[in-house]
């Protein structure tokens, strides 16, 4: 069952948003060579609990982290730790907020100094799609029509989306129904109405789409070894079309 929000709904959940914004461009200027996964953790949940808000991710099914930081080929739920950050390196950033109840989830991926063409490629691509599928989110639409327009955009480049790792509703609960593939056809799944909000996230690979599971049990790798990127909005879609709740993206 989707649950739909109402107006104000929403607007609680942007408030959790506009917390996590801030907290995901403090954690981008705070990621340079040098700095441990374990000093943005503790940066995000000192920054996130001044705002009365908490990470949503702590303690979550034992999660023991206030974000999730996956470096190179990890893709996903990276617990922070003594991992030092080198110039080179490609670093996800996944941060979720709860405020007043009512939860945002967003993620970014961000090169530590300069980095390759292939790993340029996939943050671009990855990100890219992002968009592409946000923009599928209007009422009239399907949810297919959002997983296609994300697989469209990172096969064209000949990257790999990971097809077990999904999306999600989400509202009071972080994962709440339906589950989003990053991959589809148009037209199919449910048709998308005003007042659903879900975080949507493409999850891609330099090489190929297989992932393996961390010993920690976990952290998800790239079966490969191969270079992972991950983006992601909560988005709400309204009579006007998608509104994104999670927007770091606009003061680029």
């Amino acid at each position: 069952m989707i649950i739909r929000k109402t107006p104000e709904q929403v607007e609680a959940m942007a408030a959790a948003g506009e917390i996590l914004v801030r907290c995901l461009r403090m954690l981008e200027s705070k990621a340079r060579p040098g700095a441990t996964t374990a000093d943005l953790d503790e940066a995000a949940e000192r920054f996130i609990r001044s705002q009365d808000a908490e990470p949503a991710f702590k303690g979550y099914r034992g999660f023991p982290g206030s974000i999730c930081a996956s470096p190179n080929s990890m893709v996903v739920h990276g617990i922070p730790g003594p991992y030092e950050l080198k110039r080179g390196d490609v670093l996800s950033l996944d941060v979720g907020v709860v405020k007043d109840g009512w939860v945002a989830d967003a993620a970014i991926s961000v090169p530590i100094g300069s980095v390759g063409e292939e790993a340029r490629l996939l943050l671009d691509t990855t990100r890219d799609a992002l968009f592409e599928g946000a923009g599928q989110m209007r009422p009239g639409n399907h949810l297919g029509d959002v997983s296609a327009a994300i697989q469209r955009r990172v096969e064209l480049e000949g990257l790999s989306i990971i097809r077990t790792l999904v999306g999600h509703g989400i509202g009071r609960d972080m994962h709440e129904d339906p589950q989003i593939p990053n991959y589809g056809e148009p037209g199919r799944g449910p048709e998308l109405e005003e007042g659903m909000v879900f975080a949507i996230e493409p999850m891609v690979n330099a090489g190929g789409p297989l992932i393996r599971m961390g010993e920690d049990g976990w952290a998800v790798y790239s079966q490969d070894g191969s270079l992972a990127a991950h983006f992601e909005f909560t988005v709400a879609i309204t009579a006007d079309g998608p509104r994104v709740l999670t927007p770091w993206h606009e003061s680029d």
